[in-house]
């Protein structure tokens, strides 16, 4: 089930990347403090590789992520690797150790696969919620009406709804 998530989350947002032009993916936006579409994508899909990349190692330091200004800037580049993460998530469940920080002064923590991608999952909703701002400038695109909302608020509008 948490892959199959992870994975419906990440079509979401390649479907969302198709309907960009490059104008409005690096457009700023007042509402998000002058951030982009593309810095949020870009933020979202460097968490997802910098776990699924420091999986055989099992360090994962999301502070000490590379930034790639194509992913920021390009949509072809963000439908490319959000692509490539669709092909890598599907892992084994293993334990692995989460670092936090940049200097010699460094907080470690004990984690697994699974908690940590399930992390990554809320942490994209949260982004996409934050993209969903940006996107009532952009009426001509066309996303789910759950996109950026968490399952435990679907689950609970649901519920209103009977």
């Amino acid at each position: 089930m948490l892959i199959s998530s992870v994975k419906n989350n990440l079509s979401e947002i390649i479907l969302l990347l198709n309907q960009l032009k490059d104008e409005e993916y690096t457009q700023k936006h007042p509402e998000l403090s002058e951030a982009t579409i593309g810095q949020h994508t870009r933020h979202i899909i460097e968490l997802y590789q910098s776990l699924i990349n420091s999986y055989e190692i099992g360090l994962v330091n999301y502070d000490l992520r590379k930034r790639n200004k194509a992913i920021e800037n390009q949509t072809s580049e963000a439908i490319k690797a959000t692509e490539k993460l669709l092909q890598q998530v599907e892992k084994s469940n293993k334990k692995i150790i989460i670092e936090q920080g940049t200097t010699s002064e460094k907080l470690q923590i004990e984690s697994n696969y699974n908690r940590e991608l399930l992390y990554n999952l809320e942490h994209s909703i949260h982004h996409q919620a934050l993209i969903k701002v940006a996107l009532f400038k952009l009426p001509h695109i066309n996303i789910n009406r759950n996109f950026g909302v968490a399952r435990s608020t679907i689950e609970f509008r649901l519920q209103c709804a009977q």
